[in-house]
């Protein structure tokens, strides 16, 4: 039985060994390899990189001797690198795009198909159904190129590549390291088992600020916690923090792209703050300016702050493939979305969450407030703001009568205050006159409906998702 290989809110994923074979990596390979070579890319080549995931090295060589049957100079990283180290490995090699094999945050039975453009960042969704079209016509014709890695090496048409240097050279020219290594501060870093792990006591190790990392080895099983830096997964992360008296705790997913803060207290602070916290600092610590690109999912308190300091703000559909695109057409400071990844301007239009976490330790550090205090600060500014989402499985032959339910939903209000906006793009968004606002949407790589909200009021919360939850029917 042919699989039908369809693209997420970031790539494609499936389950290793059922879906995710080695044959249909080598498919979703051939239709990039088609796409690089009908925009005559295929002289300027293609990165191909992996996390720490079961066998991914093994499934980016069968990626990789593809592209090299194809003729396309091949780039292969020489071991696993964090999905913004090999983004940034295409802008280094002026290569014409690239691969990683990863599935970011899924459980461990899952690996993944990422495709970046030119540009480092996530292929535009014009690309994307471009590939899946492609993709059919290969399975229908059943014939593809390929040229063992041993043998592209041994003609020089794929070479082993290191990006690790060249991004860390860029990395330094956005921010000084050493104030963050002399600062005396303690760290507790959660590499969560994934391809994040020994980059932070690498960039600020070995000063007068202790870096304590935890879950810094490679497992595949992930200690049987979903590589997803969310409380529920992070729970020995917020213990280390207290048991140690850290000032701050911070966590990237598997493949590192996604960033997940903790207080001096041990206690989570929500993606949707983390994202604020950053515009802050982008804006007020660093003087920067420039627009704001966020998701449909993303906080209100972005759009405050695009009002304080005079900088437009745009939403987009959930997915860095919107977000990348728009960060590039309108010049973009920083976009980001709620599920922890950030991307920066002079940078990549793709999630960092190496950058982006020393971002938040320089903002510690520059404005000399604890995490905590910081939050504070930002209230100050943009007023409280209470955010929370849930994850529901439901049976695959639901989702059409659940569909049906949401499109015929009309809420008068939420939670007492009126329904002022509903947006029907990419989800079922409702928005209410106190700024209060319910999200509804289906995942795009799992069989997952998310319900989010954000608030004036931790009390409204769990209201309003139960809102979401009758709405759906579930």
């Amino acid at each position: 039985m042919t699989t039908r290989i369809r693209f997420g809110t970031d790539g494609w994923r499936g389950i290793i060994a059922d879906d995710y074979t080695f044959a249909n990596v080598r498919i979703c390979a051939q239709s990039v390899a088609d796409h690089l070579i009908s925009q005559g890319d295929a002289d300027r080549g293609a990165v191909v990189g992996y996390d720490l995931r079961f066998a991914s090295e093994d499934f980016a060589a069968a990626a990789a001797e593809v592209f090299a049957g194809n003729g396309i100079r091949t780039y292969l990283c020489d071991r696993s690198q964090p999905t913004p180290v090999i983004s940034f490995g295409i802008l280094d090699r002026r290569a014409g795009g690239g691969v990683t094999i990863t599935a970011s945050h899924n459980p461990p039975i899952w690996n993944g198909f990422k495709v970046r453009s030119h540009y480092g960042g996530a292929a535009a969704p014009a690309v994307i159904a471009e590939l899946e079209q492609r993709i059919e016509a290969i399975q229908a014709a059943g014939t593809l190129g390929r040229l063992p890695c041993d043998e592209a090496l041994a003609q020089g048409s794929m070479q082993l590549y290191d990006p690790a240097p060249a991004y860390l050279d860029h990395l330094r020219s956005l921010i000084d390291f050493e104030p963050i290594r002399r600062a005396g501060l303690k760290v507790v870093v959660d590499a969560m088992h994934g391809s994040g792990l020994g980059w932070f006591p690498r960039m600020i190790g070995g000063g007068a600020t202790e870096v304590v990392e935890i879950r810094g080895q490679r497992d595949p099983y992930f200690g049987g916690v979903n590589p997803e830096p969310i409380p529920r997964n992070l729970q020995k992360l917020l213990a280390t923090v207290q048991a140690t008296g850290a000032g701050v705790g911070i966590a990237t997913d598997g493949d590192a792209d996604r960033l997940g803060v903790c207080d001096e207290h041990g206690a989570f602070i929500d993606q949707l703050r983390v994202y604020s916290l950053i515009a802050l600092y982008l804006l007020e610590v660093r003087g920067w300016r420039g627009p704001i690109v966020k998701t449909l999912s993303t906080s209100s308190m972005l759009d405050r702050l695009g009002e304080l300091y005079q900088v437009p703000v745009h939403t987009t559909g959930v997915g860095f493939k919107y977000v990348a695109p728009k960060m590039l057409e309108t010049n973009a400071l920083v976009g980001g979305e709620e599920s922890g990844g950030y991307a920066f301007r002079g940078h990549l239009p793709e999630r960092d969450g190496l950058l982006a976490g020393l971002f938040i330790l320089d903002l510690v550090i520059k404005t000399g407030r604890t995490p905590s205090q910081l939050v504070e600060y930002l209230f100050s500014k943009v007023g409280p703001h209470y955010y929370d989402r849930l994850d529901l499985h439901f049976p695959a032959e639901q989702r059409a009568a659940i569909l049906r339910r949401l499109e015929q939903a009309a809420p008068a209000d939420l939670n007492g205050s009126p329904v002022t906006r509903m947006i029907r793009e990419d989800g079922y968004k409702y928005i209410a006159a106190d700024g209060s606002w319910l999200l509804i949407r289906f995942s795009g790589t799992e069989p997952i409906m998310r319900i989010y909200t954000e608030t004036s009021h931790p009390g409204r919360v769990r209201r309003i998702i139960e809102i979401g939850r009758e709405l759906a029917g579930v």
